[in-house]
C-alpha cells in the first residue's frame, strides 16, 4: 500500500508543472493533497477524476484558499469533510476516508508565520485537534494522518534551527504537542521511523525566498504520522526532488500490507 502526502500550492499550479503525469506513473493506492487552493467549479475533469481515481475534495470557503483532497483507488466506506470545528472546517483542512478499521487522512494545519492573528489561530487548532484524534483512537481506528503540519519537531528537522526557535513552525509549544502526539498518545512519525537521523536530505518545504532550495535551507513540516498497527507495515520512504511541483516535495511511504487487512 503506497500513500503520498503533497502539498501542492494550488493544484492547477501544479498541473502546469507536471504533477498528474507523475502521479499517474507513482502506482499510489492514496495521494492526500493539501493546498488545492480551489473551488470545485474550477477543476477540469482530469483533475477531479485522474485515471483510475476517485477524488474527495474539502474546498475551503474563500476562494483561492487551503483545501485538502484525496486521490484514492479504492472506494470508501466513508467520506468525512472537516473535524466538527467550523472555524477551520471553513478552511477546508481536513478530508478523511474510512476503509473498515482504518481512517487516511489529509490534513493541512495552519501556518502561523504571517501574523500574530493566524499563530493564535494555530494554536486552537492544536487545542481542538488533540481531542480528534484521541476519540478516534478511543473507538479503536487505526489511522494514516497525511499531511502538511507546519511544525518541524526536532532540531534535525530543520537547516537553522538556532536561527527559528522564536519563529512560528518551531515554537516550543508546537513541538512540545507533537512530542505528546508521539510520547503519550502513541502515534509514530513514520519517516523518523524509518530514517531516524537524517538531517540534510529530509526535507521537505523550502522557503521561496533568497535561493533557499537551490542551498537546500528547508525544513520537514509534511509528515506521516500513524498508529503503531500501521506503522509497522512501514517499508521504505522517499521524498520525490527529481521535479518541483510546488514549494514542498511530496512525501512517499511503502507499506507491506493490503487494504483489506483493515477491513473491519
Amino acid at each position: 500500500m503506497r500513500i503520498i502526502t503533497a502539498n501542492v500550492n494550488g493544484i492547477r499550479s501544479a498541473a502546469k508543472k507536471g504533477f498528474m503525469e507523475w502521479l499517474a506513473n507513482t502506482q499510489a493506492d492514496f495521494i492526500c493533497l493539501q493546498e488545492i487552493k480551489a473551488q470545485l467549479d474550477d477543476l477540469s475533469q482530469d483533475l477531479i477524476a485522474p485515471k483510475h481515481y476517485a477524488s474527495y475534495f474539502h474546498c475551503a470557503q474563500k476562494k483561492g484558499y487551503s483545501g485538502t483532497g484525496i486521490y484514492s483507488k479504492h472506494q470508501p466506506d466513508q467520506v468525512v469533510s472537516g473535524f466538527g470545528v467550523a472555524e477551520f472546517d471553513d478552511e477546508g483542512r481536513y478530508t478523511a476516508l474510512r476503509f473498515g478499521k482504518l481512517w487516511v487522512i489529509s490534513v493541512y494545519f495552519p501556518s502561523g508565520s504571517s501574523s500574530d492573528d493566524r499563530q493564535a489561530a494555530k494554536f486552537r487548532f492544536l487545542d481542538v485537534f488533540l481531542p480528534h484524534l484521541q476519540n478516534l483512537l478511543r473507538q479503536g481506528f487505526e489511522i494514516a494522518l497525511c499531511g502538511d503540519i507546519n511544525i518541524a519537531h526536532q532540531q534535525i528537522d530543520l537547516k537553522n534551527w538556532k536561527g527559528n526557535i522564536k519563529n512560528s513552525g518551531f515554537l516550543p509549544e508546537e513541538r512540545a504537542w507533537m512530542t505528546h502526539l508521539f510520547d503519550v498518545e502513541g502515534f509514530v512519525d513514520v519517516y523518523r521511523q524509518i530514517d531516524p537521523i537524517a538531517t540534510d536530505t529530509c526535507y521537505t518545504w523550502w522557503s521561496q525566498r533568497g535561493q533557499a532550495y537551490n542551498n537546500n535551507v528547508g525544513w520537514r513540516i509534511d509528515y506521516h504520522i500513524t498508529t503503531p498497527g500501521l506503522a509497522k507495515f512501514a517499508k521504505h520512504q522517499q521524498i520525490y526532488k527529481e521535479q518541483r511541483f510546488s514549494d514542498h516535495a511530496p512525501l512517499i511511504i511503502d507499506y507491506d500490507c493490503e487494504l483489506a487487512a483493515f477491513s473491519a
